[in-house]
């Protein structure tokens, strides 16, 4: 078992343990499609996030990460603004301590192997979004990407391979 400590902007001397083998171990409900790897490689969050934590996470994961000191909707890969500000978040309460920055960071680490209380809430969360899924089958022809982009781009923040809708 190992150790993770963070020391970072927004956690000091917050650790954990990584219990599982990276990418490996998932509860029975979840089901990413993409890893934190591939979403950082198609461009997600305008490619500001965790850029004051990457030492914390495996190196190859920035490798050809698409990632920016600034926000930049050019990055994400559907070129469009799907993001709510961390405010808005901690407004509705979805934010737990343990992952300040929210459900991506929780993702990161529950891929890395931390397994933690919160994964039950925040797996519930993750499986919310495929109301989106159906929204796309409904409204769009399979494999036409410029169709609903907004709710494309939502999904990739959410670890589901909207280009396969």
């Amino acid at each position: 078992m190992k150790k993770i400590v963070v020391n970072d902007k927004m956690q000091k001397g917050y650790y954990y343990y990584l219990t599982e083998p990276m990418g490996k171990n998932f509860d029975l409900d979840f089901k990413p499609e993409l890893s934190p790897k591939e979403m950082l490689e198609l461009g997600v969050f305008g490619g500001k996030y965790l850029n004051d934590c990457k030492s914390e996470f495996p190196k190859e994961w920035f490798k050809n990460a698409k990632t920016s000191l600034v926000r930049n909707i050019e990055l994400n890969f559907f070129k469009v603004d799907a993001s709510k500000p961390l405010i808005y978040w901690e407004n509705k309460g979805w934010i737990h301590p343990q992952d300040p920055r929210g459900w991506f960071q929780w993702y990161c680490r529950y891929y890395f192997g931390r397994r933690s209380d919160d994964d039950a809430r925040q797996i519930k969360r993750w499986k919310a979004m495929t109301r989106h899924i159906a929204q796309l089958k409904k409204h769009c022809p399979k494999g036409v990407l410029d169709c609903r982009r907004k709710q494309r781009q939502a999904l990739l923040h959410w670890a589901y391979d909207s280009r396969l809708i």
